[in-house]
This record gives C-alpha cells, sequence and structure tokens, in this order.
C-alpha cells in the first residue's frame, strides 16, 4: 500500500526505498521503540530519525525529527521554536493534527505545513530512515532529500549525555 509520503516523494521525483517490519503495536513513549523497530529492518539505529510532534504555549504545532539513539533536548527545541514552553501533543491528537499514527507519524505530507527541525546528525550519514507514514513501513532516504521535501531547518537537538 502506497502512502502519503510515498506520493509525495514519487511526485517530487525524490528516490527512496521502503521496509517493512511486523508491527506490535509498541509505540509506547520510552525510550526504545524506534531501536527496536531498527533492528527489525536490520538499519543501524542512528540512522533511524524518530518523529516527535510538539506543541508551543502559543498552540503553534512544531516537528521534530531525532535519531533514534538520542532523546530530544527540550532547551534546545524551545530556542529553535523560540518559545518558552514546548511540549509533545497527546498521542489521541496526531491524527488529527498531522493524518498520522503513533508509530507511524513522518515529516513528509502531514494534513498542514509545519515548521520542520532535524537533528545535525542527519548529514553524518549517506541514507536515513523515517516513518513511511504507516505502522510496519519505514522510507529510506537521503538526508538532503528529507531536508528539502520538508523544506526542515537541521539544527543540534541532542541531549547531552
Amino acid at each position: 500500500m502506497k502512502t502519503n509520503a510515498m506520493r509525495i516523494l514519487e511526485q517530487a521525483k525524490i528516490p527512496f526505498e521502503i521496509s517493512e517490519y511486523d508491527d506490535d503495536g509498541e509505540h509506547v513513549l520510552e525510550k526504545g521503540a524506534a531501536v527496536r523497530m531498527a533492528e527489525k529492518i536490520g538499519a543501524d539505529p542512528a540512522t533511524v530519525f524518530k518523529t516527535i510532534v510538539m506543541r508551543t504555549e502559543t498552540k503553534e504545532i512544531c516537528v521534530f525529527c531525532q535519531s533514534a539513539l538520542s532523546e530530544i533536548n527540550l532547551k534546545k527545541a524551545r530556542a529553535a521554536a523560540g518559545c518558552k514552553e514546548i511540549n509533545p501533543v497527546k498521542p489521541e491528537e496526531l491524527l488529527g493534527l498531522t493524518g498520522y499514527i503513533r508509530g507511524g507519524c513522518t515529516p513528509i505530507g502531514m494534513k498542514k505545513k509545519f515548521r520542520t527541525f532535524i537533528d545535525e546528525t542527519v548529514i553524518l550519514y549517506d541514507k536515513i530512515c523515517i516513518s513511511g507514514g504507516q505502522r510496519g513501513v519505514q522510507i529510506k532516504l537521503a538526508p538532503d532529500d528529507l531536508i528539502k521535501i520538508t523544506e526542515a531547518t537541521v539544527i543540534d537537538l541532542e541531549l547531552e549525555k
């Protein structure tokens, strides 16, 4: 089944590959879900970028993409968005806001165009993976193509260890 994200990439003539995996429904926010998914498709977890949708105190929705191996630094996310407060949207709000559900949320082809920020580690790789727009599907593409199609800002979002 072709997702909206795949159709958008095809229309833009951006090359990509699809990786499918058995979805076990484990999409809780705990650290490790994206790493487990990377293992299922045989990808280096550092190259798998999860999509995090957040809301500022002014109700603006912003999208962040972060490596599966890292946690997003909320201070850096606030600075990037130019706000005082920022928090993840509730899982039950995702579908209405983005057109996607948790575990299948991709920064490509959301219902509306939201400001998008991708962690700078994205440029370390020739290819990265993001959700394909439904659970059990990952899209592999060049980082520059993801940045271009989402009109993203590339910044340091990583939480220092």
